[in-house]
This record gives structure tokens, sequence and C-alpha cells, in this order.
């Protein structure tokens, strides 16, 4: 017979279960990208569920209160996993988020911050992005549109094939 173990909230106001919000950045993908989600904080354990621009996703990590630091799994409902790193530093949480599919032929990471909802962070926020963009260029220079086109038709090809290959067409 399984045991159920009842835990109780986390006490650190840093990390209060319930809605949270705020965004991801991406280097292709220009501006901030809003993520809603509800988040529960419990024994160093984190789980919740949210959306965003991509769609609905569950979470599921792990958190220390003791240095700040997060990380956990965004899983898209029937679709790619991210993993996401960061800190809570009192003004939310910020960091780092990486997808890693294809068996890690195609990467992509970027930036985000997220906090508690109704709480004020707009400084912190604004000065969150800023450094994350000036990482993301320092890190993937400038790219132009025709390496984005061509990255994008490749992605196209391959998904045209491999669907091709799984319903036995053409091979």
């Amino acid at each position: 017979m399984a045991e159920f173990r009842i835990v109780a909230p986390e006490k650190d106001a840093r990390f209060t279960s319930g809605g949270w919000t705020g965004f991801y950045l991406q280097y292709w993908m220009p501006g901030r990208h809003t993520m809603d989600m509800q988040l529960t904080w419990a024994d160093g354990k984190l789980s919740g569920q949210g959306s965003d621009p991509v769609g609905a996703y569950t979470i599921d990590g792990e958190y220390e209160t003791d240095t700040g630091k997060c990380a956990w799994t965004k899983k898209y409902i029937g679709r790619h996993s991210v993993a996401y790193r960061g800190v809570n530093d009192g003004h939310g949480i910020w960091g780092v988020w990486e997808i890693r599919i294809l068996g890690g032929l195609y990467q992509d990471r970027g930036g985000f911050h997220i906090w508690p909802k109704g709480t004020d962070v707009s400084q912190a926020s604004e000065q969150t992005e800023e450094a994350v963009l000036a990482v993301m260029r320092k890190e993937f220079g400038r790219k132009h549109p025709w390496q984005v086109a061509i990255w994008l038709l490749l992605f196209v090809i391959f998904f045209v094939f491999f669907f091709m290959k799984i319903n036995g067409w053409g091979f």
C-alpha cells in the first residue's frame, strides 16, 4: 500500500505557493514572452502547471532555501521539455532555460524572470532583461535573417522526412 505524507507549504517568503507570472527571452524571437503559472513550493520540491505562447505545461523541480537556487523541467503537454535553472534573490527567480531535442541536434537557450503575482519587480525585471540580452548577444552574436531561414528550412525538411518515414510514405 502506498504511503501518503502531508507536506507543509514552504515558510520562506521567497517561495510562495500560488500564482506566478513572468517572461522568457529567446534570441530568435524578440521581446518578452509571458508565462503564467500556479506553483507549489514545499519541502524542497516544486510542482505546478501553467501556459505561455507555446502552450500548456507542467512543472516539476527542486529548490534550496539556503542558497535560493532552483531547477525545474517545464514539460509542454504532448511536446518538448525545457530545463530551467535560476536563483531567487528576493525579487523573483531569474536564470536560464535550455532546450535540447532531436538527440541534442537542436539546442536553444535564453533567459527568464518569474515572480509571485501581485509583486512589483518592474525595476529588477528590466535589469534582468538587459543583462540576459547582453549575454545572449555575446554568446550568439548577430544573427542574419538568412541564417535563421536556413535553420528553419532544415528543421522543416527533417520533420517532413521523419513524418513520411513513420507513415511509410516514399521510402
